[in-house]
């Protein structure tokens, strides 16, 4: 007599759907990205933003050289939150491709394309035996040949959306509210980099990990940020003394 499929095998392998539906090694996935350090992005009509977190996890662990935002052409950035060795090679293969599309086409590739052509590399490592979903959402934004802001996350199970703003990782749920609640379509740079800097310490404060003015005095060394403008069409990322020159201005309203 045939035996049925036990319960606890639809999380054996990445291609056994659940009698709900549900995919569980993407659903695993998922969770790994949520336990992933922030990261974060934004986009106006004239610039487009990304932003994460970096968490000293020991004494003696150097943040320094942890990046978290990396350009994958002049013209797009990329943040992560995950399995950062999956983040590292995702990012590598998004930038294979912008080199392809110049050499084949003459031109820069899209946000959407690059973004889809990610999407459609993790969707393959959901259907195949023997291999796993990629443990990391990636936030990509630049701008587009056209001269048009995009902003693009996608996600373990091949999924990509376009969005104004969006958060991943440990605090997404926080940062996501603080960002419909007090984005903005028409927030110029200054303004677009002191509310990223103003979501990522609330989120940690709230989450009751760490106290204000202890988190104030460093945090300029644990936030990576990058943007790109419309009318340079070239990103760019903020060193730790740019960004401290943000966090002194808007100090008295952490404090508070």
């Amino acid at each position: 007599m045939a035996m049925g499929v036990p319960p606890t095998a639809y999380d054996r392998a990445a291609i056994i759907f659940s009698p709900e539906g549900d995919l569980y090694q993407v659903r695993y996935a998922f969770e790994a990205v949520r336990k992933g350090w922030t990261s974060l992005g934004l986009r106006t009509k004239e610039v487009v933003i990304l932003a994460a977190e970096k968490r000293k996890l020991s004494p003696l662990l150097d943040i320094a050289d942890i990046e978290k935002i990396y350009k994958v052409d002049d013209h797009v950035g990329v943040a992560f939150a995950g399995m950062g060795s999956d983040g590292r090679v995702l990012i590598d293969y998004a930038r294979l491709v912008a080199v392809r599309h110049r050499l084949l086409y003459g031109e820069p590739p899209t946000i959407e394309y690059l973004s889809k052509t990610i999407a459609d590399l993790k969707q393959v490592y959901t259907q195949h035996g023997g291999v796993r979903p990629f443990g990391v959402s990636l936030i990509l934004g630049g701008v587009n040949p056209d001269g048009t802001t995009r902003l693009f996350r996608t996600d373990p199970g091949g999924q990509y959306f376009s969005y104004y703003a969006v958060a991943i990782g440990l605090g997404e749920s926080y940062v996501n509210d603080f960002f419909e609640k007090h984005y903005k379509p028409d927030l110029d740079l200054d303004s677009l980099i002191k509310l990223t800097i103003k979501a990522l310490f609330e989120s940690r404060v709230k989450g009751g990990e760490e106290k204000p003015e202890i988190l104030l005095k460093e945090l300029h060394n644990m936030v990576e940020i990058g943007y790109i403008k419309r009318d340079e069409k070239l990103f760019k990322k903020m060193t730790p003394d740019e960004i401290r020159k943000y966090v002194d201005e808007i100090s008295g309203e952490l404090a508070g």
